[in-house]
């Protein structure tokens, strides 16, 4: 017996659109710190560098340098490396809603990278009461703690409409504005 056959694109359940929730400004606080550091380090060999060759900041910093085992400029280029390296590290933490599941990534200690993965499938329950934090209880009885997130009220948001729409239960949230109305669906004569 042959199946009937869908119009293409047709899916029986509801996927969201891709959505990505970045971290809180205050996350990224000490990384641009730490590029503000860095350039002014730049900045200060660049002058003693520019500066002539009596002056204070030319004796400290570029002769100075020169009879060093690394050079001023090369402290200031690695700095600027790493100071451009922690801003992207930072604004790398974050959640991804994303059609089939969802994807989380966050930094641990010593700056070591975590991402996880989530289907919807694996999701038995959301948890969205907390105060801060966004808590997922999956298929096998762990609780997953998603990372703050800079729009944790649009996070919220999505995930319950994700959990309404793919019978996932949800705990706490602001309850659906968009549940259509009965009268959207009565027949038309």
């Amino acid at each position: 017996m042959a199946r009937p056959s869908r119009p293409p694109g047709f899916d029986m359940t509801y996927r969201p659109t891709e959505t990505v929730f970045g971290p809180p400004f205050v996350v990224k606080i000490p990384s641009f710190i730490y590029l503000c550091c860095a350039l002014a380090v730049v900045t200060i060999v660049l002058l003693a560098e520019a500066s002539p060759a009596g002056s204070w900041l030319y004796v400290h910093i570029t002769e100075r340098g020169i009879r060093g085992p690394i050079s001023a400029r090369t402290v200031a280029i690695l700095l600027m490396i790493g100071g451009v390296a922690s801003v992207v590290r930072s604004n790398m933490r974050g959640v991804r809603i994303r059609g089939d599941g969802l994807e989380y990534r966050d930094v641990l200690a010593l700056g070591f990278p975590k991402l996880r993965r989530f289907k919807w499938a694996q999701i038995d329950g959301i948890i969205l009461d907390g105060p801060r934090t966004i808590a997922l209880d999956l298929w096998d009885g762990t609780r997953a703690f998603l990372p703050e997130v800079s729009d944790r009220v649009g996070l919220s948001a999505v995930l319950e409409k994700v959990g309404h729409a793919r019978a996932i239960p949800v705990r706490g949230g602001s309850g659906l504005d968009e549940i259509p109305d009965s009268s959207e669906f009565a027949e038309e004569d």
